[in-house]
Formats: structure tokens, C-alpha cells, sequence
């Protein structure tokens, strides 16, 4: 009898073990589809949008011609409108929020906004992180000296100058690489208020911003002294794995240029075509 109840007892400890095994296995069948169906959540930020009815945009508000304020307090530029023309072609409405330069990555990286419209230049370092639409506007880097320097003539100048730049943009690494010295700014507007007033000795920017800007402020005594020979060229950034989205921002893009959209937006900031 005793035997048998040594028996019986390993088999009901047996059976608990299976049962508890069972459970396990089950948990992990259901987290694995619970983190599939959030993953695909993830992946399709276009239903995500749509659902919402909106398209958060990252941008900065300071950087005229492509996002800043006009004297109205209302946010504008070349970026603004096409960015709200491509929310426009989704079907949805475009929600903007401004953010400093060096911030608007991490913000991108914490969902406070589903994409960035910000001339954002397209690089290799970026596209290892981001995803990029099409390309939708190319420019040169330009090196802006105050008018009364007669010194700095070409970028192998500024070896051991200040340069006011954004600290993580494209034109902050090349004056890098050049030698110079850099000194903060939270973006084009500052930089140039700084050199004008002789604050920093060069700036290497966009050469629409600074085309927008002497056409703003003509008097302002600022001058060009040498251009980047390559070309960059620029898009909407989005988080990795944002395909449905991108391919739809991609087919507004290819509809706003094919019916002359682009170009009229273009000609309004530029005076030109600039999707060259």
C-alpha cells in the first residue's frame, strides 16, 4: 500500500509538471503573437495615420525659406507647403511640430511625430538609422563670410575660424573637416545675425536659405565666397520600417510634381524650378 502511494504521488507530481509546461509553452505562443501584432502595427504607420487623421511633421520654424514664421506668427515655407500638400494627396491633415535642429531626431526616434520636413540632407550615416522619401529638392553648401572679409576666399580658409553651425547638420561636419571651430546655433537665421555682427568669422550653409535671405534683407552685410562643388540632395525622413507610409509620401511627391504643383510651390520660395 505503501508503494502504491509513493506511485501515485509521482504521477500526480508528473501531471502538474506537464500541466505547468503546457502553460508556459501557451504564455509564449501568445506573447510571440501579441509582439507580431505589434510589430505590424509598427510597420503600417500609413493605417496608423489615416486611423488618425493626421500626419505629425517635425520641422523647425527657424529656417527661412523652407520652415519659419512670417509676420503673422504663421508657420511657412517651402517645406510647410509641401509637406501640407503631401498630407493633403494622403488624405489626412498635417500637424506640425517645431522642434530645434539638434532635438528633431530624437523626437523622430520617440514618436512625438511620424516624419521630419526639414531639408533634410540624405546621407549614407542617416540612411543606416532612417528612412528617406524620394528626393524632393537639391542645393549646394555655400561659404557666407561677413562682406568686410577679404581672407577667407575658399572652405581651406577657415582652418582654425569660428563657424556658426547646427551642430549635427551636414554643413557642421564639413566646416569640421575643414578645421574650423564651431560655435552653436540653433540654425541659419542665427548664424548669419552672428556673422553680421562679426560674432563668428564664417557660416557654410544652403545657398537657397542665403538666396531668401539677401532677398529678405538685401543691406545685410553678408557675403558668398565660395560654393561646394557636390551637389545635395535632400528628403522627408521617417523611422525604419516605415515602408507603408514612405511609399505613399513617394506617390503624393511623384502626383505634386507631375501636375505642376512642385513647380509653382518651387517658383513661389525660389523663383525657379530647384527639383534639378
Amino acid at each position: 500500500m505503501k508503494k502504491f502511494t509513493i506511485i501515485f504521488a509521482l504521477l500526480l507530481s508528473f501531471m502538474f509538471v506537464l500541466a505547468a509546461c503546457g502553460k508556459d509553452n501557451a504564455d509564449k505562443d501568445n506573447k510571440k503573437t501579441d509582439n507580431k501584432t505589434a510589430e505590424k502595427a509598427d510597420n503600417d504607420l500609413l493605417k496608423t495615420v489615416k486611423d488618425k487623421g493626421t500626419l505629425l511633421i517635425g520641422t523647425e520654424g527657424t529656417y527661412p525659406p523652407f520652415t519659419f514664421h512670417d509676420t503673422s506668427g504663421n508657420l511657412t515655407g517651402f517645406d510647410v507647403d509641401l509637406a501640407t500638400e503631401v498630407a493633403k494627396r494622403i488624405g489626412v491633415k498635417p500637424e506640425f511640430k517645431e522642434t530645434q535642429w539638434d532635438a528633431m531626431f530624437a523626437g523622430l526616434d520617440a514618436k512625438r511625430f511620424d516624419m521630419i520636413a526639414n531639408e533634410v540632407g540624405i546621407r549614407p550615416d542617416r540612411q543606416e538609422k532612417y528612412d528617406f522619401s524620394d528626393p524632393y529638392i537639391t542645393s549646394a553648401g555655400v561659404l557666407i563670410a561677413h562682406k568686410d572679409n577679404d581672407k577667407v576666399k575658399a572652405f581651406e580658409d577657415i582652418k582654425g575660424l569660428n563657424a556658426a553651425q547646427s551642430m549635427t547638420s551636414n554643413y557642421a561636419d564639413m566646416a569640421k573637416k575643414y578645421g574650423a571651430k564651431i560655435v552653436g546655433v540653433d540654425g541659419f537665421q542665427q548664424a548669419v545675425e552672428l556673422l553680421a555682427q562679426k560674432r563668428v568669422d564664417v557660416t557654410i550653409n544652403d545657398k537657397l536659405s542665403f538666396l531668401d535671405y539677401k532677398k529678405q534683407k538685401p543691406d545685410a552685410p553678408i557675403k558668398v565666397v565660395a560654393t561646394a562643388n557636390d551637389a545635395s540632395s535632400s528628403g522627408f525622413m521617417f523611422r525604419k520600417k516605415s515602408d507603408t507610409l514612405v511609399d505613399e509620401v513617394n506617390k503624393a511627391l511623384k502626383d505634386i510634381v507631375d501636375d505642376g504643383t512642385y513647380k509653382k510651390i518651387s517658383e513661389k520660395w525660389f523663383g525657379e524650378d530647384v527639383l534639378k
